[in-house]
């Protein structure tokens, strides 16, 4: 899955590159995605270029969420860091994250980013599950989620915000 590109039919997962910058700003700057997702909203493009080469570069399993149609990164999904999880992870497990533009909420495309990352993961890396956390206010996230097939786990508190937790086991036993 590595510096791999995931196609669906409608999007393409990719590694996030320096020019994505001014993409990335259009839909990070937005307050609705920002708070949502629990991360700064960005205040400039050179923000934005900062967050892919400090943050996303760094990370081989990071991807743009990239909508084939215009080619425009409109969003990004991947794993969290190791050691910066939101709830603690299980061996052989990765938490994921993931947000999309606002003009994007609600036509399906988080959840088909969301179902080709969870194919490449059972089938490319072999991780026994997947953990997400969600604000609780994040109603479109946890729609997500569980149309995927996550089970929540509990509520918790991250930093005195009540959140979600979610697991997927990727294989049946």
């Amino acid at each position: 899955m590595d510096n791999k590109t995931i196609d669906t039919k409608r999007l393409q997962l990719r590694n996030w590159v320096l020019d994505d910058a001014d993409a990335l700003f259009k839909y990070a700057s937005d307050p609705r995605v920002s708070e949502l997702a629990l991360w700064p909203c960005h205040t400039s493009v050179e923000m934005s270029r900062d967050v892919i080469d400090k943050f996303f570069i760094t990370n081989p399993y990071n991807y743009a969420i990239v909508l084939k149609e215009t080619n425009e990164p409109i969003g990004c999904i991947g794993f969290v860091p190791e050691g910066e999880e939101h709830y603690s992870v299980l061996t052989n497990e990765r938490e994921v994250g993931y947000w999309i533009g606002f003009p994007y909420w609600n036509k399906g495309l988080t959840t088909e980013a969301l179902e080709a990352l969870i194919t490449c993961c059972r089938d490319s890396i072999g991780l026994n599950s997947l953990l997400i956390t969600i604000d609780d206010m994040n109603t479109a996230s946890q729609r997500v989620a569980e149309k995927c097939g996550f089970q929540l786990l509990e509520y918790y508190h991250h930093h005195e915000t009540l959140s979600k937790a979610y697991r997927l086991n990727l294989h049946t036993t």
